[in-house]
């Protein structure tokens, strides 16, 4: 008879089986496959993981791995992650939990070394990541495995399953997060699972694993440029000059809440003045969970549920009941990151052109054929050798950082659905672009950007136009006026300007 699930805190919505496996008692250990929360704390899926470990009385091991060899990866994002694996392997020596970092040197070796993994294990658990690599390299581990696999939720503060539909505004959205959401409030991730950890320890692995699949070396986790050579990933996109990790993480958020969120309902769209979090490359590679920054952000504010308002009215402002300042980057934080992670939980299409809404399609299409202005190529998009400057100092400041301010990114989608051959061929450049250089790319959020500015969660707008039809309309020029732009285009300036 297999053994009944842990019945402690990880809420139930959070934990999705994927096969019909049963869990193995007498196996050698628990092991949690790490792919999208890559962090110790705050964590549900590592959470989980040390529930089953504590009630079979069975080793934790903690199985990391980082894909090569497929689209988008790099240098770039590579080291990313590479520097919080450094991290994690430092932070479970210290408590005692046998910890694996590995770095595919051929695509699919991860999943082998996991399935390799699962032989040995009494169940596995791994991270409920909506993106469909990390969901079909999790389907095809379950297939492969013969226990137990779960897929545990940690990615917002509104559980994945909590919705069962597919919002198309981001009102709309939260509305049923005001409704929704306070039920779920309570319900947070221990901030230390590791801590005060009792369970057997595991003294090695099997030689015959260590062997095929050897751990990822000290030079490869502290991202030398000679290590990550060997890999196969895209080397001309240099890593960025942001540290990855935790601590990392914690760092920017710590400087967000002193020195930035006083000022953030002003500063956060003007790009000169460098107001926004900086948070969103660590909350997609994991480094820091949304709950630690909600309760960061509370503690700062000295907020408690009792100051959420009764009535769930779906306006931006007024319903957490904390300054300005915080109500607007909470409806970022929570509203507009979560609602992209409802709709790439709930549709697999998410990142094609047909999930759009049907008033958006219609009226792109019936425009299609309209004379552009100017009609660029990726090539010449990606170098940013366009006729206008701020969009030219967007695309520079990508490449450079891997990063694009929030406001300026709007414009910049624009633009490119305005100067590609089609709405469909300026999807594919906003996709490429975005994933290629964006440290936050190929992620629900990144999504939702590019899919708005072809029309999903707005509605129809008035006059309609050429190129553009019923959808938004955003020009450089608008923007310059509203926006303190001097710095900005000086900072981002392609090397030949």
């Amino acid at each position: 008879m297999s053994p009944k699930a842990p019945t402690k805190r990880v809420p139930p919505i959070r934990v999705t089986p994927s096969n019909d496996a049963a869990v193995n008692p007498q196996a050698d250990y628990v092991l949690y496959w790490m792919t999208a929360s890559r962090r110790t704390t705050w964590n549900f899926a590592l959470e989980r993981a040390v529930e089953w470990a504590g009630e079979l009385g069975r080793p934790l091991v903690i199985a990391e791995t980082l894909a090569s060899g497929c689209r988008w990866a790099s240098d770039r994002h590579h080291a990313m992650v590479l520097e919080g694996m450094a991290e994690n392997a430092a932070v479970c020596a210290r408590h005692g939990v046998r910890y694996y970092p590995y770095a595919e040197a051929k695509r699919g070796e991860g999943i082998d070394l996991v399935v390799a993994l699962a032989a040995r294990a009494c169940i596995v658990v791994t991270d409920d990541f909506p993106i469909s690599s990390v969901v079909v390299d999790a389907e095809q581990v379950a297939r492969r495995v013969k226990v137990a696999v779960e897929r545990v939720d940690s990615n917002g503060l509104l559980p994945l399953r909590a919705a069962d539909r597919v919002f198309p505004t981001a009102y709309a959205f939260r509305r049923f997060l005001h409704r929704t959401l306070p039920d779920h409030l309570p319900e947070v991730p221990e901030p230390n699972a590791l801590a005060r950890l009792e369970l057997p320890r595991l003294r090695s692995l099997p030689g015959e694993i260590t062997s095929r699949w050897p751990p990822a070396s000290t030079r490869l986790l502290a991202a030398e440029p000679a290590a990550l050579a060997s890999l196969p990933i895209d080397h001309e996109v240099a890593p960025a000059r942001l540290s990855g990790g935790p601590t990392a993480a914690r760092k920017m958020l710590k400087r967000f809440l002193q020195s930035k969120l006083p000022s953030y309902a002003e500063d956060r769209n003007h790009p000169g003045v460098d107001g926004t979090s900086g948070l969103s490359p660590y909350l997609h590679f994991g480094h820091v969970s949304v709950h630690e920054v909600f309760h960061e952000l509370a503690q700062a504010e000295g907020w408690s549920p009792t100051r959420l308002a009764e009535k769930a009215t779906g306006k931006r402002e007024g319903w957490w009941g904390t300054s300005e300042p915080a109500e607007a980057f909470l409806d970022e934080l929570i509203t507009w990151r979560e609602v992209g992670f409802n709709m790439c939980a709930r549709r697999s299409d998410y990142d094609q052109y047909d999930s759009l809404p049907d008033w958006a399609q219609k009226t792109l299409d019936d425009h299609a054929g309209d004379d552009r202005p100017y009609v660029y190529w990726l090539e010449e998009f990606e170098a940013g050798r366009t006729h206008d400057p701020l969009w030219n100092a967007a695309q520079t400041e990508i490449v450079r950082t891997g990063r694009m301010h929030n406001y300026v990114r709007m414009l910049w989608g624009k633009k490119i659905l305005e100067w590609s051959a089609g709405p469909r061929e300026a999807l594919d450049v906003m996709i490429e672009l975005n994933n290629k250089y964006g440290l936050d790319g190929q992620d629900p959020n990144s999504y939702s950007g590019i899919f708005w500015v072809l029309g999903r969660y707005d509605r129809p707008w008035g006059p309609e136009r050429p190129i553009f039809g019923k959808i938004r309309y955003m020009s450089s020029d608008n923007t310059a006026r509203k926006l303190r732009l001097g710095d900005y285009l000086k900072k981002h300036a392609p090397d030949d300007e």
